[in-house]
């Protein structure tokens, strides 16, 4: 099949729409909520910093009298050895000199005598390990053996069997193997390293080493219990004095003292949502409702309007009702214009139909006076395309109510017989119509109307006893288009046909097809006409 005529460029498609910010999506109420947990949330970092603060100050405070009390105790606790352990030191040298130096050893009893009571004790032994001054006690011996010379040694003694529990101190002499003891017990290191004026409760252990004697038991009294701790060496044999108090643990007050900013924090933002929620957005929400359900001729109701919290978001609703107001009273003059317009195009579409029937009427009257077949022949050509636009105009006319278009049935049945009608005499022209109820615009129904007339008279003028097909169809996979086909034995390729084409018909029938926005095929063989048309609808 070969192609008469093509159609314009497609429709340039449309630029798609840009995407929004995320944020920008969010609804009112979720973006004033996270403004204002932001402007927010530094006052409660700055409320939680300052309890933190103030924790962290009472801990410092706490450490500050630790130290000086442990500092109190373990200087106690030293002078108290050092002087006993230089008293010793004394009476070994001089019973080393002299063993029957009785004033040496009366002088170091004097020492130790105010201790006594308390259960303190010390024993001068010779290199037997035979006692020459003082009062023997459990392990003295066999302390004082294990021992190097010249050096102050220490042992503490934890009674982990059930027995004594306290300090055993030992010095040796220069010669002579004679060697000192002294034997501390706790409640005495106890009684001596209690600190002056500290009120808080404490523990204190005694170290050596791996060794610990715990003088002053401090009990936990939590899993989660923060302890302060200090140490100080007592310069003894290597000895050191280890204080525990304990600070201000994570209770609950804490706790809440830590929470409480947040949650302030989260109520002051979420009271603040819920104010402006109420008072702001929610009327604007109602308000928006109204306006979406409004239709013309409709008011907002006013007691809606008086419900509204916000007195602006009143004024703008008594804005919004005296607007709907005047667009009722524009709509009502509009609709009385489109009254008085429709009664004008109703007057115009009759006069335009008289002034055609009065022309299809001179046309006929001229023609009845032609001298000639020729000029009947012409007046009758005219004749049928005034008759085509006539009846396109009137069932256009016809459908104006509805607004559905121009139906292609009945303009080609009245078409088809007024060409039956007007054809000259002696042509027995028939034609058989197979036509689905689609309708088209005007211009299209116009375009149609004289594309059929042209292809019908073309095959009259090829053969006069011609035999027509006209079809409209829907065309497979659109709803827009549907194919109009005429078909006739007359219409098959000859030199007839050709020079009819070439010299009358074929660049009118080129100008509807443009019109048409299509194209028309012709197959020269089965001698048939085809045209897509486009539909704006169908029965």
């Amino acid at each position: 099949m070969t192609e008469v005529a093509a159609t314009g460029a497609a429709d340039a498609p449309l630029p798609p729409a840009g995407r929004g910010e995320f944020v920008g999506r969010w609804p009112t109420g979720a973006k004033l909520f996270l403004i204002l947990s932001i402007a927010l949330l530094p006052l409660a970092l700055i409320a939680i910093f300052a309890t933190l603060r103030v924790t962290q100050i009472a801990d410092t405070e706490l450490r500050s009298h630790l130290r000086v009390a442990a500092a109190e105790s373990s200087r106690a606790i030293a002078i108290e050895l050092v002087g006993d352990m230089t008293a010793l030191r004394v009476a070994v040298d001089a019973l080393t000199a002299d063993r029957g130096d009785a004033p040496s050893c009366a002088r170091a009893q004097g020492v130790f005598a105010q201790q006594s009571a308390a259960g303190t004790s010390f024993v001068i032994l010779d290199r037997r390990g035979r006692p020459i001054c003082g009062e023997p006690f459990p392990g003295a011996a066999a302390f004082a053996r294990q021992s190097d010379p010249a050096v102050v040694s220490a042992r503490l003694i934890d009674g982990a069997a059930g027995g004594r529990r306290g300090l055993m101190l030992r010095i040796a002499g220069r010669a002579n193997g004679i060697s000192a003891a002294a034997y501390f017990p706790a409640a005495f290191l106890q009684q001596l390293s209690r600190p002056s004026g500290f009120a808080l409760d404490y523990g204190s252990t005694l170290t050596l080493g791996n060794q610990r004697l715990e003088l002053d038991p401090l009990a936990r009294e939590s899993a989660f219990e923060r302890r302060e701790a200090a140490r100080n060496d007592l310069a003894v044999a290597g000895l050191a004095l280890e204080m525990q108090v304990r600070s201000a643990p994570i209770s609950s007050p804490l706790l809440i003292a830590l929470a409480l900013p947040l949650l302030m924090w989260a109520l002051a933002a979420a009271i603040s949502w819920f104010v402006v929620d109420r008072l702001l957005i929610a009327p604007l929400r109602a308000l928006r409702g109204s306006i979406a359900a409004y239709a013309p001729g409709d008011q907002p109701d006013p007691a809606m309007l008086r419900a509204l919290p916000a007195q602006e978001i009143r004024d703008l609703g008594d804005t919004f009702r005296a607007l709907s107001r005047t667009v009722a009273l524009h709509e009502a003059g509009l609709a009385e214009g489109l009254v008085r317009q429709t009664k004008l195009t109703r007057e115009v579409h009759h006069r335009v139909k008289n002034n055609l029937q009065v022309i299809s009427s001179l046309i006929n009257f001229h023609a009845r006076g032609a001298r000639s077949a020729e000029a009947t022949q012409a007046y009758a050509s005219i004749q049928r395309r005034v008759d085509a636009l006539a009846v396109v105009h009137r069932y256009h006319f016809a459908e104006m109510e509805e607004n559905r278009g121009v139906g292609l049935r009945s303009v080609l049945g009245e078409l088809a017989s007024s060409i039956r009608a007007t054809a000259p005499e002696g042509t027995r022209i028939g034609i058989v119509l197979d036509i689905d109820p689609f309708y088209v615009t005007q211009d299209v129904a116009v375009a149609v109307a004289f594309l059929v007339t042209e292809l019908v008279e073309l095959a009259m003028t090829c053969a006069p006893e011609a035999q027509l097909r006209i079809s409209l169809k829907p065309v497979a996979g659109t709803a827009e288009r549907a194919m109009l086909r005429l078909s006739s034995r007359a219409l098959v390729d000859s030199d007839v046909l050709r020079d009819g084409l070439g010299h009358r018909y074929g660049r009118v029938i080129e100008g509807l097809t443009r019109q048409l926005r299509s194209s028309l095929q012709h197959d020269p063989l089965s001698g048939a006409y085809e045209i897509a048309v486009a539909v704006t609808g169908s029965e």
